[in-house]
């Protein structure tokens, strides 16, 4: 399990974060995290509103340009690294382990 982004001023804090219906939102937008280092002015700002997504869907992508850019003043240094790292933790539910499988009910015949 990978620790959340926290975000915190005085009055406000803010969990960053991916699930899976977090992830769909992103992908049903035509997102693909590969495409962050590519193309970082356009891809970077839009990995961040995505992990609002998780525990803040009402906040508005004005507001994370916002506090990306004027609050923080760009992004910290790991910043996306850690970005990835929780963009890729739902994978893990969808790909499964060895325990879960061994305890279904199904089998899968190829």
């Amino acid at each position: 399990m990978i620790k959340p982004i926290i975000l915190r001023n005085e009055d406000t804090e803010y969990t960053l974060e991916f699930n899976k219906e977090s992830v769909k939102f992103a992908e049903m937008r035509g997102f693909k995290y590969e495409d962050v280092s590519n193309f970082p002015m356009t891809k970077v700002p839009e990995f961040f509103f995505y992990a609002f997504r998780m525990h803040h869907p009402n906040v508005a992508r004005n507001q994370t340009d916002k506090i990306l850019f004027e609050d923080l003043g760009g992004i910290p240094e790991g910043l996306v690294d850690r970005l990835v790292e929780l963009y890729l933790e739902p994978f893990n539910g969808l790909i499964g382990d060895e325990e879960s499988r061994k305890n279904s009910k199904w089998t899968v015949e190829m």
